[in-house]
């Protein structure tokens, strides 16, 4: 193991920020165009808030397509290691989202559009399934034993910075081009830009060094045959458990990031830059607090942080969408501040706490698979539920109690998976990973 103030762990987990922070921008950028612009763009035909339901809908496939990518890109890196996949899946997302900038809208081609769309965002999401497992995992089982959460967690500050780098340039380009330039083709740059960010993301990853324990499990030949069949055969139970109880993190993150931007504009007549404006600080927050989670999930357990995180998401929902109701920056923000940190207790630790979960012979695809089909649950479909929820007149009470209810269901989910870190900080063997059918200890 390296030490942990040595340089090379330093580049090895800033290497790993600066990639996932690319992956997820060409991720975000997709879902701030879908809440602002893809509606009217590709499905015209359609009333405006059925517009943003089938914009949505194609927001949902690229969750759909990422237990797809954690299924292809997880054995590959249990059967040839962690940095090849990171190359792949890197440069699969940002083909993807730079093709994405050229489609064609539906004036110009009609009902191509939405496919070539559809298309294109599944690709996204394969490329990002396979990507969180094997950033997270060099980091992971490059790092000291104490300091494992710490290390982990600083990937983890990637989707904060690609969220803010994907908004900033939307924000930039909203504030100085007119609608119908926006609306013509503004809106299309961010997606290109994924180009310079995608080249800049690979000669980074290019030089990363292989993982000390998949070293060790290839030189001893312990490396499973069917990672995928030993997951499903042997562990599906700790898969179900982890995706349901990371769906409420999904469900809160894309509540505000996505959801909000399309409520805040389209229902409450709020200024797109102002939305975006708020979003942007909640983030900028959860970015500069997640160090500070993930070093308390080395001093007091990583299923503890989880356990807090969903109790905080219960006791906010509502206050949050009050402060929504509203339509004023300050409380907007108040209220999307207050449901991130509730957030990043569980997300910051979750990089350190998901492979600690599974033996290493496994551990690309199972920790990669419960991540992401955590996705599917919480992510996926919560911006298109909202929106069914928030139809009528006042305030989305639905959306808040049903965030409540995914959190009840997450705690419930986390209460039955065993702890990993002792809250001594001490160095013990890590549990031996749950089997299927086996009660949590």
């Amino acid at each position: 193991m390296h030490d942990d103030r040595s340089p090379s762990m330093v580049r090895l987990a800033a290497a790993s920020l600066v990639g996932t922070a690319i992956e997820f921008y060409d991720f975000f950028v997709y879902g701030t165009a879908a809440a602002l612009v893809l509606g009217p763009l590709f499905f015209p035909t359609v009333s405006p808030l059925a517009g943003t339901f089938a914009a949505f809908g194609t927001f949902a496939v690229g969750f759909l397509s990422r237990p797809l990518g954690s299924a292809l890109f997880g054995p590959l890196g249990d059967r040839y290691g962690r940095r090849p996949v990171l190359v792949f899946s890197l440069l699969l997302t940002g083909v993807a989202t730079v093709a994405v900038g050229f489609v064609p809208t539906y004036d110009s081609i009609g009902a191509a559009a939405p496919v070539l769309l559809l298309t294109l965002r599944f690709l996204q999401g394969l490329g990002l399934g396979g990507e969180w497992g094997g950033a997270v995992l060099l980091t992971a089982e490059h790092a000291p034993e104490r300091r494992r959460g710490l290390w982990a967690g600083i990937p983890q500050i990637g989707p904060s910075v690609g969220f803010l780098l994907a908004n900033g340039v939307m924000l930039a380009l909203s504030a100085t081009l007119s609608e119908a330039d926006f609306r013509s083709w503004g809106w299309r740059v961010p997606f290109w830009a994924a180009a310079v960010l995608v080249a800049a993301g690979l000669l980074l990853r290019a030089q990363l060094t292989e993982s000390p324990q998949f070293r060790e499990l290839a030189e001893r030949d312990e490396r499973a045959a069917t990672p995928l069949a030993e997951v499903v055969r042997g562990h599906w139970r700790l898969v179900l458990l982890t995706a349901g109880g990371l769906a409420v993190g999904y469900a809160v993150f894309y509540t505000v990031t996505t959801w909000s931007l399309a409520y805040g504009t389209e229902r409450l007549g709020v200024d797109r830059t102002v939305m975006l404006g708020c979003v942007m600080a909640a983030v900028a927050a959860l970015g500069a607090v997640t160090p500070l989670a993930a070093h308390l999930g080395d001093r007091f357990g990583r299923r503890s942080m989880c356990l807090a995180g969903c109790a905080g998401t219960v006791l906010w929902m509502f206050p949050m969408v009050a402060l929504l109701g509203t339509g004023r920056a300050p409380l907007m923000f108040l209220g999307f501040l207050g449901a991130l940190l509730a957030f990043v207790a569980m997300f910051a630790v979750t990089a350190a706490y998901l492979p600690e979960l599974y033996e290493p012979r496994v551990r690309c695809t199972g920790a990669a698979l419960g991540y992401n089909l955590g996705g599917v649950l919480g992510g996926g479909l919560t911006p298109l539920v909202a929106t069914a929820l928030s139809r009528g007149d006042g305030p989305p009470w639905g959306v808040a109690a049903y965030l409540t209810g995914v959190a009840l269901l997450s705690l419930g989910c986390f209460a039955l998976l065993p702890e990993t870190r002792p809250a001594d900080g001490t160095d013990r063997p890590l549990p031996r990973p749950m089997e299927a059918g086996e009660a949590a200890v």
